[in-house]
Formats: C-alpha cells, sequence, structure tokens
C-alpha cells in the first residue's frame, strides 16, 4: 500500500494574504526612484518627456504624471510649466522642509507634541552649545558676537529679532560642522517660530534674552562645554517656563 501522505498536499502554516494590486502611477515612481537613486540621472538632468516616459512604460499620461507629482512632493523633482521635470539635489535642509508645513500643523493641534519637541529641544541644544564650547575658533566666536549684535539692533522690531534670535542658536549647532546637526537645529527653530513670536512681544523679554545669550557666548568663548550647557538650560527653561505662564494668563482672562 501506498503511503498516502507522501501525496497529500503541503499544509500552509499561515494564512496566505492577499496579494495587493499595484496602481500604475506607483509603479512608475518605482522605476524613476530607481533611476535617481542608482544615478542614471543627476541633480540638474532632466527626466524625459511625458510622452517618452509612457512609450517607455506603456502607460497613459495620468500614471506619469501621478509619479512626477510624487517625485516632487519629496523634493527630489522641479517641475516647471512647458518643460521637462528636473532632479534636484537633495540636502539635509530641503529634506527637512519637507516635512515643516506638517510638523507645524500638528505642533499648533497637539499641546502634547509641542511639549515633546521642547523638550527635545534642550536636549539637543545642550549638547549643540557642548560641542561648540569645545570647538569654536575665534571666528566662529565673532559670528556669533555679530549675530547678538544684529539681535540687540532689532530690540525695536520683533520679526528681526526673532530672526537674529534663531540664527544665534543655528551658528551655535553650525560649529559641530555636522551638516545634519545644522538642519535639525534650523527645522526645530522653524517649527516652533510660532511659539517663540508670541514671546518676544512680552515687554521686557528683549533684555532678558540678550543677557543670556551673552552668558552662552561668554561660556563657549572661555572653551567651558559644562558651563556653556547650564547657561544654555537655564535660558531654555526659563522661555518655557515665560510660554506657560503667559498662555495660563491668557486662559485666566477669558
Amino acid at each position: 500500500m501506498q503511503d498516502t501522505e507522501a501525496f497529500a498536499s503541503p499544509k500552509l502554516l499561515t494564512p496566505p494574504s492577499p496579494i495587493a494590486r499595484r496602481k500604475l502611477g506607483e509603479q512608475v515612481l518605482e522605476q524613476l526612484l530607481h533611476m535617481i537613486e542608482s544615478g542614471a540621472v543627476k541633480p540638474g538632468d532632466p527626466l524625459p518627456s511625458e510622452r517618452d516616459l509612457m512609450a517607455s512604460f506603456g502607460v497613459g499620461r495620468p500614471a506619469v504624471r501621478e509619479a512626477l507629482q510624487a517625485l516632487q512632493s519629496r523634493g527630489l523633482v522641479a517641475i516647471s510649466h512647458g518643460e521637462r521635470a528636473r532632479v534636484v539635489g537633495l540636502t539635509p535642509e530641503s529634506m527637512f522642509g519637507q516635512i515643516e508645513r506638517s510638523a507645524r500643523h500638528l505642533l499648533s493641534t497637539s499641546p502634547q507634541t509641542l511639549e515633546h519637541l521642547k523638550e527635545a529641544r534642550l536636549m539637543f541644544e545642550g549638547s549643540m552649545v557642548r560641542l561648540a564650547a569645545a570647538k569654536a575658533t575665534p571666528d566662529d566666536v565673532s559670528e556669533l558676537r555679530g549675530l547678538l549684535a544684529k539681535q540687540e539692533a532689532g530690540r525695536k522690531d520683533s520679526s528681526a529679532f526673532l530672526e537674529a534670535d534663531m540664527a544665534f542658536h543655528a551658528a551655535i549647532a553650525s560649529i559641530s560642522g555636522n551638516p545634519l546637526f545644522a538642519a535639525v537645529s534650523r527645522a526645530m527653530l522653524r517649527w516652533l517660530a510660532d511659539y517663540h513670536r508670541e514671546l518676544v512681544r512680552i515687554p521686557g523679554a528683549e533684555a532678558v534674552t540678550l543677557s543670556e545669550h551673552q552668558e552662552i557666548l561668554k561660556q563657549i568663548e572661555a572653551h567651558s562645554p559644562e558651563a556653556a550647557a547650564i547657561a544654555m538650560a537655564n535660558h531654555l527653561t526659563r522661555v518655557n517656563s515665560l510660554y506657560h505662564s503667559k498662555k495660563g494668563a491668557r486662559r485666566g482672562g477669558k
């Protein structure tokens, strides 16, 4: 008698998952991403025309345009009316810029996320100022001093004051020599711009901020990493406390 088990159908250990039908636009996008990531087309190069892409992939114009728009939303190509899409070179700055609108919307609608970001910034800038105090050159110190002079000059213009404030913090991160650190710093500052804009309008806030920045610069120039980190922590903690006080007063007045 034959062993019937030898002819039995194998049992599946897990139930099969349904095979998803992929849209044509997604398939075209994958092919174009491969062209860009493999270096077949480089930053500054134009992609093939829509007509050529349609012919190469055997798809219609809607699928090609969907793929090109997806590339544009990711910051990988620039599209101008009447011209072929052109590959754009990504940088840390442009990468974070792609999510800025979403980040600011999230912060405006989620108080908890705002608190998390401020906490992350406190930790991040503490590390950045330690690096700056350890590595700062005379030219770095001179740049920071110039930014403080601009901030002092902009005391009566809240927009100019805030711009110089953000530039001061971003310059500290840039001293690290790591472009990702500098990009993260600028991204955080942009996302928190609305929150900071409220604070610089508080009477007397400019003088306190300038005094704290001067202390941070003093410790960077003295190459004192721990003292610089303490000065930065005091500055950011004071700013965060001021924001909570202002928010509480606003609610109490309603």
